[in-house]
């Protein structure tokens, strides 16, 4: 950390809370608060465990976290 209010520190968090609200809370009519614990879940779910990304060529990224482990024993 850089200092107080120094923005690159937590950018990856940032755009990632930025993504879950534009792709999931903002889009969705969530009558309850179980309804958007369910509805955030399920985002994550389909976040790390389903969708590919081309940064990491074209893997999903909880298989990268699991490779990277198994590697590392």
């Amino acid at each position: 950390m850089n200092g107080k209010g120094r923005s690159i520190d937590n950018i990856v968090i940032e755009r990632f809370f930025r993504t879950l609200k534009y792709n999931c809370i903002f889009i969705n009519d969530f009558k309850n608060i179980k309804e958007l614990k369910d509805g955030i879940s399920n985002y994550m779910d389909k976040y790390n465990n389903q969708r590919f990304y081309s940064s990491i060529g074209y893997k999903k990224p909880m298989n990268v976290y699991l490779d990277y482990l198994q590697n590392a024993a």
